[in-house]
C-alpha cells in the first residue's frame, strides 16, 4: 500500500489541461456502508468496516485519480446523538467536513426506509452551499425498491439533489456514481501524487486493522471503548515487527480483550497480522498489550493523546 510518509517532501506533476480535482465529504448515519464506498472507489482497503455503528472515527482521506479527475474522498464519522465526548468531537468533525468540501455524497442505507437520522442531516445540508448528491447504498439488499426509494426522494424534494443508486458491496452502479461525482468537481491540479491511496500512515492503518478485528470479534461486548496506539515498528529485510497497545476504559473490558488463557488476544493479533501482511506485502510479527485508561472518551486531553484530531 502506498501511505504517506510526513517526513518525506514528495514532487507531485503538473495536471494536464481541463483535468478535475476535489474534495468529496461521505456524509451518512452511522453504519451506512461510508467506509466500505470509500475502499471500493479507491480500489484498497484504507478504513476498516465493521456491523457495529459508529466504526469510523478520525476523518481518513481515500484518494482515486484516474485520467480525468483526482478525487479526494472524506470518509466521516456517521452523525448521531453523541453520549460522551468522543461522540461529541465525532459529530463536529463531521459537521465541519460539510463546508470544507468541495462536493458533498450524502450516503443513506436503501435498504431500510428514510428515519429520523436522515431527516436530522438534510437539515444539516440544506444550509450548505455546496454541491449534494444522494447516495442509495445496499440496492442489493432492497426487497421493494419504490417504496424504499420514494421515502428518500420526498425527503430531498425542496432541495433538488441529484440521486444515484449503488452498491458498494456489489459495486453495481459506482460507475454512475463517479461520473456523477466528477462532473460536479472544478478544474484543478493534483493535490497529491497520482499513485498515493490515502494521506494517512501505514501506523495509522496498522492501529484500524487492530480495532477492526476487536469490533468483529467482541461485538458487544467492548464496542467503542477501546483505542489502539502503535508503540513501536522494526523492519528488516525479512519481517515487519509491530508492537501495539489496546487502550479500554474498565478492569472487566481488560479480562474480555485478553480471554481465557489469551485465546481472545491471540484471535485479535492473528486476525489483524493477516491483514497487516496484505497492507505491507510481507511477513508481520504483532505483539499487543492491553492497558486501562479510565473513562478515555470523556476527557479531550487523553482523546487527543491517542490520536482523535479534535476540528475547531
Amino acid at each position: 500500500m502506498d501511505s504517506f510518509n510526513f517526513s518525506e517532501a514528495w514532487s507531485i506533476p503538473q495536471a494536464p489541461t481541463g483535468y478535475k480535482s476535489g474534495f468529496i465529504g461521505i456524509i451518512g448515519r452511522p453504519n451506512v456502508g461510508k467506509s466500505t464506498l470509500m475502499n471500493q472507489l479507491v480500489g484498497q482497503k484504507i478504513a476498516i468496516t465493521s456491523p457495529v455503528a459508529q466504526t469510523t472515527r478520525n476523518r481518513l482521506q481515500g484518494i482515486l485519480t484516474t485520467p480525468e479527475a483526482q478525487l479526494i474522498f472524506v470518509d466521516t464519522p456517521g452523525i448521531h446523538k453523541p453520549h460522551h465526548q468522543l461522540g461529541e468531537v465525532l459529530v463536529r468533525n463531521a459537521r465541519i467536513a460539510i463546508d470544507s468540501v468541495d462536493v458533498i455524497l450524502f450516503v443513506v442505507d436503501g435498504a431500510q426506509p428514510a428515519g429520523g437520522g436522515d431527516r436530522f442531516i438534510v437539515d444539516l445540508l440544506s444550509r450548505t452551499e455546496n454541491p449534494v448528491i444522494l447516495g442509495i447504498n445496499k440496492i442489493d439488499q432492497q426487497t421493494d425498491s419504490q417504496q424504499l426509494d420514494r421515502t428518500y426522494e420526498e425527503l430531498i424534494a425542496p432541495y433538488q439533489w441529484r440521486i444515484v443508486k449503488f452498491s458498494a458491496f456489489t459495486k453495481e452502479g459506482l460507475d454512475e456514481l463517479l461520473q456523477l461525482l466528477v462532473t460536479h468537481l472544478e478544474p484543478g491540479p493534483y493535490y497529491y501524487p497520482p499513485d498515493l491511496v490515502t494521506d494517512q500512515p501505514e501506523r495509522f492503518i496498522m492501529g484500524e486493522l487492530i480495532r477492526e478485528q476487536i469490533l468483529l470479534l467482541t461485538r458487544e461486548e467492548v464496542p467503542h471503548s477501546v483505542a489502539v496506539t502503535i508503540d513501536r515498528v522494526e523492519e528488516d529485510t525479512t519481517i515487519t515487527r509491530v508492537l501495539a497497545t489496546i487502550h479500554v476504559e474498565r478492569d472487566s473490558q481488560k479480562g474480555i480483550l485478553i480471554g481465557k488463557g489469551g485465546t481472545m488476544l491471540k484471535a485479535i493479533g492473528s486476525a489483524a497480522r493477516e491483514q497487516m501482511q496484505k497492507l505491507i506485502a510481507g511477513k508481520v510479527y504483532l505483539e499487543l498489550f492491553v492497558k486501562v485508561q479510565p473513562k478515555w472518551r470523556q476527557s479531550r486531553f487523553r482523546l487527543s493523546e491517542l490520536g482523535y484530531r479534535v476540528e475547531e
